[in-house]
């Protein structure tokens, strides 16, 4: 698979990577959830990202691909779903510090590659503490790259700054405002760029036929796909919807200059195959690119009441 160099890091990063959110949000057993990263990372992918706030998922990739920890460049965020007795400041110096120790642990491993603040506001970020602390975990060698979690002005703002090496950010069909923004900020500032959400968590079905916690968080999605109103057929695809705008979304999410991989959850070893043979297909043609870009574009100008901004 190829790989890309993440930004300003020495870090050669799959332009498919793996999100570890579904394994601890849904119920999934241990050996399913190794069957899935196993699969990936004897398939080229070798970027796994995970978070303090993804309930069990830290546990369960460092008890399931932990013995393969050379092979694979491993993120992890901070902040959000930090330990209990930091709740009330979570971004506090002690706070940072005391996440990314409970984050090695949980994983099982002396160092990670990533950490990102995870989803931290713009005044915080202004005030330096969270941040500071964040790097200096990474000068004592707990971390060996800091960076950010987030959209919209805030993403742009930490791409400014000389701690962030990588941002993580919404780029999907369903979610193009990082696009014009934060971008361009990563590419000016040569931050790292990881795109989540990269199929706009299957917009195209009905919510109700999500699992778990995904029928809210996708309802957004949902809605601004209707309003695009765009289909396969118009895109010059001519097989099954279901099959197809997976495809479609993750080389959507690839085909902008400046995103370096896109991380997709899954827990199933059939989607992640999937997922494996539409990275390594040709790119999505320029024309198809313009097309989507152009929909949400129409759709985002009928709806002025909307809320089209990166999702957090």
């Amino acid at each position: 698979m190829q790989q890309n160099f993440l930004g300003k890091t020495e870090l050669s990063v799959s332009r498919l990577g793996y999100g570890a959110a579904p394994i601890g949000f849904l119920d999934i057993g241990v050996e399913q959830i190794g069957e899935v990263l196993n699969h990936l990372l004897d398939h080229g992918v070798n970027l796994i990202d995970t978070a303090a706030a993804y309930k069990g998922s830290e546990q369960a990739i460092g008890q399931t691909v932990g013995h393969r920890r050379d092979d694979f460049v491993l993120v992890s965020k901070c902040g959000m779903g930090g330990l209990p007795e930091f709740q009330d400041n979570p971004w506090s110096a002690d706070a940072i510090t005391a996440c990314v120790d409970r984050s090695l642990k949980r994983l099982g491993t002396d160092h990670l590659d990533v950490c990102l603040l995870h989803s931290c506001p713009r005044d915080v970020l202004e005030k330096g503490e969270a941040l500071g602390a964040l790097a200096a975990t990474r000068d004592a060698g707990k971390i060996r790259f800091a960076g950010y979690s987030g959209d919209n002005d805030a993403a742009v703002y930490a791409a400014g700054l000389a701690d962030v090496a990588v941002i993580e950010t919404s780029v999907n069909l369903c979610d193009q405002a990082n696009l014009d923004t934060v971008i361009p900020a990563c590419l000016a500032n040569d931050v790292g760029v990881i795109a989540k959400r990269p199929i706009a968590n299957a917009a195209w079905k009905d919510p109700a036929s999500q699992h778990g916690m995904y029928q809210k968080y996708a309802s957004e999605y949902h809605r601004r796909f209707n309003l695009m109103d765009v289909t396969p057929t118009d895109l010059g695809y001519h097989g099954h919807p279901e099959i197809e705008w997976p495809e479609i979304a993750l080389k959507f999410a690839l085909a902008h200059e400046g995103v370096h991989t896109a991380i997709c959850g899954t827990t199933s070893t059939i989607n992640a195959e999937h997922n494996l043979e539409a990275v390594n297909k040709n790119p999505l043609r320029e024309e198809v690119v313009e097309k989507i870009q152009a929909a949400f574009n129409a759709a985002r100008d009928a709806d002025p009441d909307g809320d089209w901004s990166g999702q957090t």
